[in-house]
C-alpha cells in the first residue's frame, strides 16, 4: 500500500516514539496496548466525536495492524468516514476498509451501500476512492452489486478521464475474479471504442481489460484489431514531442506500445489488406529504430525500446507469415548475443529458438551457430547456458547435426548438474533423428553412457537397444563397440545394462574373433557383476541364459555360476528365482527347446520416441520449439519406434497448490491407467515366461506391520483425508521438501491406487521408504505391486501402485509412513491413506416405490443415523449433486416429495457382505442448514458414512 510511504511522516507523528531507533519490542507493544485502550475509551465515550478525531484514530489503527498487531474494533467508524463529504476522511475510511474488512463482513452491505452513493454523486475523486475500494476487496458480493453499474460508468460520456480509468481497471479486477459477472455483451462495442480515447491513460487501461476479455471471446472483440493497429502506428510514427506527457526518457510511450502488440498477439495476421499493410509499416518502424543510436545513454531508455522490440519480434513470431520481418527480427536478435547485458542476451537466446521452427527463418537463426556455440562455453549464468543449449537443439538439422552433437557433448562434461539430463535427453535425441549412419548414433550414446551415464535415463538405453533390435546393419558394430567399451576399467552401471542386453542378443556376431570369443565375453561382463545393482545382476543372469543357448562352450561355466550358493541363496527374491529357474531350464530342456525359449528378439513395434516424450514431459507445456519445433526435416532419420519407459509420472502441468510441477495429471476425471506401451527391453529380453506371480516385498516395510512400528498421523491427516471422500485424484500431501499425489480407482469390493512421490528439492532423498499399515479394526488387504526406488533423484519423481482388497466393513483407514533422509537428516510423516469405506460404494438405480419399501424396512433405530449441521460451504444445487456422486450413490429422481432435497441409493461391497445404504438430504437454504439421513444394515456404517458425509457441506 503506497499510503504508508507516501503518508509515512504522518504516521511517525503519531507514534514518534517508534520512529526512534533502539527501541526495544516490549516498549513498542506497551505503547501499542496504551493507545489502543486511548481509542477504545474515544469510541465508546459519551462524547461524540467529530469526523477529524475519527479519521485520526482510525488511521492510527491502520497504522497499528501494518506494524503486524491485531485490530479487532473501529470498523464501525471506518465506515462511518464513508459519508464525510471531506476527502481526507472519506480516504481514510476506504484505506482501513481495504486493509481490514473482510469480504465475509457484516458490514459489507453498509459499505456497499456507501460505494454505490459515492458512484452515482458525480464527484469524480469520490467515484476513483469507490472504485479502488471495489478493486481492493474484489469479494464476489460486491462483484454482484456493482459488475453492472461499472461498464455503465465506463463508457458514459460525461465520466471523466480518471474516473474511466479507474472503472476500466477495476472491471478487469472483477473479471479476473469472477468472470460470470461481468457480461459485456451489450457494452462490448463501447468499450472496445476506448481505444479511440484521447486520454493515453484510459486507452492503457482500456487495452489491459479488453486484452483479458479477448482471451474468452476473441470473435466478440475482433474489432479490436483495426483500431489497436491504428493507435500502434500513430505512436510509432509520432515524434517524441506529440506525445510529450508520456513520452519516457524519449521513447514515446512504452508501456501502451507493449500492450498493444500484446493485444494483437490474441489473433491472426489481420485479414483487411489495409490494416495489415499499416501493422507491417509499424512493426517495419520498430526494427529501423531499434538501429539508431540511442537518443540516450540511462539504461531506462534502453530498456523502454527494447522492451518495444521484444515485443514486436513476439508479434512477428506469432503472425510467421512476413519471411522479410521474420529474417530482420533473427538478425536483430544476432545483435543482442554478444551483449554486455545478460538479460538481454537471455531474451534474444529465448526469441530464436521459437524463430528456428520457422520455414522462413531457420536458415538465418543457423547463421548465428558459431556465436551459440560460444556462449554455451563461456557463458557465466547458468540460465543463459541453458537457453543457448535450447538454440541449439532447436537449429539442428542434418547439415550441422554432428557439429552440434559434438559441441554438446563436450559441454556436457562441465555442464552444471540441474540441467545435465536435459541436456542428455536432447542429444539422444538429435542423434537419432539425424543420423547419417547408425554407427555414429551407437557411438554417441556409448559417449553420452560414458560421460554422464549418472543421468542417462532409462528411456535413453532403453532406445539404443531398441533401435540396434530393428536394425540389422548396426548389430555387429554394436557389438564390437560395446565390447570394447565394456573393458575400460571404470565402466558405468548403463554401459553394463547396454552391454548384456547387445551381447546376449548379437554376441555371436563378434564370436569369430579370438579378442571377443565367447568366454572372453562372459568373463569381462561377470567381471562387472558384484559391482552393479539388484537390476542389473537380474539382466546379466538373463545374459547368461542366453549365452548357453548361443555359445553351448560356456554352459558348464555359467551354471557353476547360477548353482553358486550366492544366486541360490541370494537374499533377493528376483535374484534368486532367476538363478534357479535358469539353472532348471539349461539342464533339463533339449537344445530345441532351449533355442525357441531363448531365440532373438524380433524388431519392436513403431511408435513415438519415449526420449522425446520424455523430454516434454520434462520441460512442461508452453517449451515451445526447444522441444517440437514442427518442422520435418526430410533429411532426418525421425524413426519414431520402440518402447515408453515404465514411469507414469510427468513433469507437466502443476498441481493445484502450485509448487513442485511433479505430479502426473492426477485431476483428471479418467483412473490412472497401468502403460500399456509393451515390455521393457529388459523384460522382453527373455522371451520366457515364469510361472506363478511374484510380488516384490515392500521396502523397509516389517512383514506384519502396526500402527506401533510407526509414528502417530500428521495433525492435519483427518482434513488432508476429508478431501478425498468426493474425489479419487488429487494432492494428498506437500510440504517444501516432498509431494503425495493420488489417482485410483475402485470396482466392487476391490481398487487400485497410484501415489506418486515428488523430490521438490534439487538434493536426493537416501533411504526412501514408504509403509502402509493397518490399524484397528481395519479390514482390507493392501498388497504393492512392486518395490519403490531407495533414492528419489532432486526434481524426480517416483511412483508407487497398491492393489486393495474390502474384506469387511471398516472404520479406520490405512496409514502411510514415509521414511527418508535428506542433506543427512531423518524425515518422517504419517498419513491417512485415502480409503474409505464409501470408495467401495455401488451406486443402485430403483423406482419410487421400491425406495420406500426398503426405507421402511430399515426402521430400526440402530439402523439409522441422522445429522442436522450448519452449511460450511455455498449451498449449491450442482455442486451438492457432484459430490454425492462423487460419494459412490446412485441419486434417485422424483422419489423425494420436496424436489430441493436429495435421495440416494447404492451397496458397499466387501468380501463377506453387501450393506445396503439408503441417504436423504434435506438443504434449508434460508436457514444454510442441512439434515442428513443415512440408513445400513449396520449400525457402525450407517454412523461412519454420515460422518463422513456431512464433513463435506
Amino acid at each position: 500500500l503506497p499510503a504508508r510511504e507516501r503518508n509515512g511522516m504522518r504516521f511517525n507523528c503519531l507514534f514518534p516514539a517508534f520512529s526512534s531507533p533502539g527501541k526495544s519490542k516490549e516498549a513498542e507493544i506497551k505503547r501499542i496496548n496504551k493507545e489502543l485502550a486511548n481509542i477504545r475509551s474515544k469510541f465508546k465515550g459519551d462524547k461524540a466525536l467529530d469526523g477529524y478525531s475519527k479519521k485520526k484514530y482510525v488511521c492510527k489503527l491502520l497504522f497499528i495492524f501494518l506494524l503486524g498487531h491485531d485490530i479487532d474494533f473501529g470498523h464501525m467508524e471506518a465506515v462511518n468516514l464513508l459519508s464525510s463529504n471531506k476527502y481526507t476522511e472519506k480516504q481514510i475510511g476506504y484505506l482501513f476498509i481495504s486493509v481490514l474488512v473482510n469480504s465475509n463482513s457484516e458490514l459489507i452491505r453498509l459499505i456497499n451501500n456507501a460505494i454505490k452513493n459515492d458512484l452515482a454523486s458525480r464527484n469524480p475523486t469520490f467515484m476513483c476512492l469507490a472504485l479502488h475500494c471495489i478493486a481492493n476487496v474484489g469479494s464476489r458480493e460486491m462483484g454482484e452489486a456493482f459488475a453492472a453499474d461499472i461498464p455503465r460508468i465506463l463508457v458514459a460520456g460525461d465520466s471523466m478521464d480518471s474516473v474511466k480509468q479507474s472503472a476500466a481497471l477495476c472491471l478487469l479486477r472483477l473479471y479476473k475474479a469472477s468472470p460470470d459477472l461481468v457480461p459485456m455483451g451489450e457494452w462490448t462495442a463501447r468499450v472496445v471504442h476506448l481505444l479511440n480515447d484521447q486520454h493515453m491513460g484510459v486507452v492503457t487501461a482500456a487495452v489491459s481489460l479488453i486484452t483479458c476479455l479477448c482471451k474468452k471471446n476473441p470473435d466478440d472483440f475482433k474489432t479490436c484489431i483495426s483500431l489497436a493497429v491504428s493507435r500502434l502506428s500513430r505512436i510509432v510514427s509520432s515524434a517524441s514531442t506529440d506525445l510529450q506527457d508520456y513520452t519516457y526518457y524519449f521513447v514515446p510511450a512504452p508501456w501502451l506500445s507493449v500492450k498493444l502488440l500484446r493485444l494483437l498477439q490474441c489473433y491472426p495476421p489481420p485479414e483487411d489488406a489495409a490494416v495489415k499493410g499499416r501493422l507491417v509499416e509499424c512493426l517495419e518502424t520498430v526494427l529501423n529504430k531499434a538501429q539508431e543510436p540511442p537518443k540516450s545513454k540511462k539504461v531506462q531508455h534502453s530498456n523502454a525500446k527494447n522492451a518495444i522490440l521484444f515485443e514486436t519480434i513476439s508479434l512477428i513470431i506469432h503472425y510467421d507469415s512476413e519471411p522479410n520481418l521474420l529474417v530482420r527480427a533473427c538478425n536483430q536478435l544476432g545483435q543482442f548475443l554478444q551483449h554486455r547485458e545478460t538479460n538481454l542476451r537471455y531474451l534474444a537466446l529465448e526469441s530464436m529458438c521459437t524463430l528456428a521452427s520457422s520455414e522462413f527463418s531457420h536458415e538465418a537463426v543457423k547463421t548465428h551457430i558459431d556465436t551459440v556455440i560460444n556462449a554455451l562455453k563461456t557463458e557465466r549464468d547458468v540460465s543463459v547456458r541453458q537457453r543457448a543449449a535450447d538454440l541449439l537443439y532447436a537449429m539442428c538439422d542434418r547439415s550441422n547435426a554432428k557439429q552440434i552433437v559434438s559441441e554438446m557433448l563436450r559441454y556436457l562434461e562441465t555442464a552444471d548438474y540441474a540441467i545435465r539430463e536435459e541436456i542428455v535427453l536432447k542429444v539422444a535425441i538429435l542423434a537419432e533423428k539425424y543420423a547419417v549412419d547408425y554407427s555414429w548414433y551407437v557411438d554417441t550414446i556409448l559417449n553420452l553412457i560414458r560421460i554422464a551415464g549418472d543421468y542417462v535415463s532409462e528411456e535413453v538405453w532403453y532406445r539404443v537397444l531398441q533401435i540396434v533390435t530393428n536394425r540389422d546393419d548396426v548389430q555387429g558394430y554394436a557389438a564390437k563397440t560395446v565390447f570394447e567399451a565394456l573393458q575400460a576399467p571404470a565402466c558405468h552401471e548403463n554401459m553394463v545394462k547396454v552391454g548384456g542386453y547387445i551381447l546376449g542378443e548379437f554376441g555371436n556376431l563378434i564370436a569369430g574373433d579370438p579378442r571377443s570369443s565367447p568366454p572372453v565375453q562372459f568373463s569381462l561382463l561377470h567381471s562387472k557383476f558384484h559391482l552393479c545393482s539388484v537390476a542389473t545382476r537380474a539382466l546379466l543372469l538373463s545374459t547368461y541364459i542366453k549365452f548357453i543357448n548361443l555359445f553351448p562352450e560356456t554352459k558348464a561355466t555359467i551354471q557353476g555360476v547360477l548353482r553358486a550358493g550366492s544366486q541360490l541363496r541370494n537374499a533377493d527374491v528376483e535374484l534368486q528365482q532367476r538363478a534357479v529357474e535358469y539353472l532348471t531350464l539349461s539342464s533339463v530342456a533339449s537344445t530345441d527347446v532351449l533355442a525357441t525359449v531363448l531365440e532373438e528378439m524380433p524388431p519392436f513395434p513403431e511408435r513415438e520416441s519415449s526420449i522425446l516424450a520424455k523430454l516434454k514431459r520434462k520441460k512442461g507445456p508452453g517449451a515451445g520449439s526447444a522441444l517440437d519445433d514442427g518442422r520435418r526435416d526430410p533429411s532426418s532419420n525421425d524413426i519414431n519406434g520402440g518402447v515408453e519407459g515404465w514411469a507414469i509420472g510427468a513433469w507437466g502441468p502443476p498441481a493445484s497448490s502450485g509448487a513442485g510441477n511433479l505430479l502426473v495429471d492426477v485431476f483428471s476425471d479418467g483412473p490412472a491407467a497401468q502403460p500399456s506401451l509393451g515390455p521393457t527391453p529388459e523384460e522382453a529380453f527373455l522371451r520366457y515366461r515364469r510361472p506363478g506371480p511374484r510380488a516384490a516385498p515392500f521396502p523397509s516395510a516389517p512383514s506384519h506391520p502396526g500402527p506401533e512400528d510407526i509414528g502417530p498421523p500428521i495433525p492435519e491427516a483427518d482434513e488432508l483425508l476429508n478431501k478425498f471422500v468426493c474425489k479419487n485424484n488429487g494432492v494428498l500431501f506437500e510440504n517444501q521438501l516432498l509431494q503425495i499425489g493420488v489417482k485410483s480407482e475402485f470396482r466392487q469390493n476391490l481398487g487400485r491406487m497410484y501415489l506418486f512421490y515428488g523430490n521438490k528439492t534439487s538434493v536426493q532423498f537416501q533411504n526412501f521408504s514408504p509403509t502402509v499399515v493397518h490399524p484397528g479394526d481395519l479390514q482390507t488387504h493392501i498388497l504393492p505391486t512392486k518395490r519403490v526406488a531407495a533414492q528419489v533423484d532432486g526434481g524426480a519423481q517416483v511412483q508407487q501402485v497398491l492393489n486393495i482388497e474390502c474384506l469387511r466393513d471398516f472404520l479406520t483407514p490405512p496409514l502411510l509412513s514415509v521414511r527418508f533422509r535428506y542433506g543427512g537428516a531423518p524425515q518422517s510423516l504419517t498419513l491417512k491413506l485415502p480409503v474409505t469405506i464409501n470408495k467401495f460404494f455401488q451406486p443402485t438405480e430403483m423406482a419410487a416405490q421400491d425406495f420406500f419399501q426398503r426405507w421402511k424396512q430399515l426402521s430400526l433405530p440402530q439402523q439409522e443415523a441422522q445429522k442436522i449441521f450448519k452449511a460450511n460451504h455455498p449451498m449449491d444445487a450442482e455442486v451438492t449433486k457432484a459430490k454425492l456422486l462423487g460419494f459412490g450413490s446412485a441419486l434417485l429422481d422424483n422419489v423425494d416429495p420436496n424436489p430441493e432435497n436429495f435421495v440416494g441409493a447404492g451397496i458397499i461391497q466387501t468380501k463377506a457382505l453387501q450393506v445396503g445404504c439408503l441417504l436423504r438430504l434435506e438443504p434449508n437454504a434460508q436457514a444454510q442448514m442441512y439434515r442428513l439421513t443415512l440408513r445400513t444394515s449396520k449400525e457402525p456404517v450407517s454412523r461412519h458414512l454420515c460422518e463422513l458425509l456431512a464433513q463435506q457441506f
